[in-house]
């Protein structure tokens, strides 16, 4: 058992568990407008296991399918696989734990969220391989995270509202461009593995530009949220305190210095979905 114990903590430790903070306050958002309010507790409380266990499945599962391609790669070679830490059979099977366990918070929900749960499933673990085929696999990582509010909305209502897909794909913008960014640090691995990115196909300055306008099209998407939800004042504001962080983050980067990219994209990218969900929150309490 403390060998099990010591592989389950270096598994949370290689998918950085404490990084579900990037969807999950999307995902809150969606439950807060979905319910006027504050949703119940136990829907809540099955809303969070099934994300946590949504991203620590999609994370495991990615480190399990690139293992042979981050021991090739200098800047993933010490992860924990290749490293000799765990086995690719402890992790896929830690991935079907999180898999259960998500379909598990899924039935619990309701019945519409139980049966979209497969379609879920496939796009979370679909993503792993997509930089094998595609450029544009960035947006599918994209869109693994913007379907966050989207299914908290179904958790708390039953059923879909189109307005929510707006969130959705703003959070799809998001994340994908700044995987773009991520991807440049990269770009001689992926040209010597055969692998597909964005900045491989273009380079890492029109790279750049592309991320840039992703997040240009995210806040246009976010201000037509508001506009379909009617946001007040404290609404808007936290639209404006988002584009101000994005810009800091493109501020800190730029295609010949990448050194200060994991403070933009880890640290930030959670500062930015906390600060949107404190302000819709806000903007709920203030016209109430």
């Amino acid at each position: 058992m403390p060998g099990f114990w010591h592989k389950t903590r270096t598994t949370l430790e290689m998918i950085k568990w404490e990084h579900s903070v990037f969807a999950l306050p999307f995902a809150l958002t969606a439950a807060l407008l979905a319910a006027h309010g504050l949703p119940a507790w136990r829907t809540l409380g099955w809303i969070l296991v099934a994300m946590v266990a949504a991203r620590s499945m999609a994370m495991a599962f990615n480190r399990w399918a690139d293992a042979e391609l981050d021991a090739a790669n200098p800047r993933t070679r010490n992860r924990a696989i290749p490293a000799g830490l765990l086995s690719k059979s402890f992790v896929l099977g830690f991935t079907a734990v999180m898999a259960a366990g998500l379909v598990i918070a899924a039935a619990e929900l309701n019945r519409f969220t139980l049966i979209l749960s497969p379609l879920v499933l496939l796009v979370l673990l679909g993503y792993s391989f997509m930089k094998r085929f595609t450029r544009w696999s960035h947006l599918v990582l994209g869109l693994a995270l913007g379907l966050a509010p989207a299914a908290a909305w179904i958790a708390v209502t039953g059923g879909l509202d189109p307005r929510i897909l707006v969130l959705t794909a703003a959070v799809t913008l998001w994340v994908g461009g700044f995987d773009v960014l991520y991807a440049c640090q990269d770009f001689e691995h992926d040209r010597a593995a055969g692998l597909f990115s964005l900045p491989k196909a273009i380079g890492i300055p029109a790279a750049f530009w592309a991320a840039r306008l992703m997040h240009l099209a995210m806040l246009a998407l976010l201000a037509w949220f508001a506009v379909l939800f009617r946001f007040a004042t404290v609404g808007w504001i936290g639209i404006a305190a988002v584009a101000a962080l994005l810009g800091y983050e493109h501020a800190i980067v730029s295609p010949r210095d990448l050194r200060r990219l994991n403070a933009a994209f880890f640290t930030m990218n959670g500062v930015i979905a906390m600060v949107f969900l404190c302000f819709v929150a806000g903007d709920l309490w203030w016209r109430s």
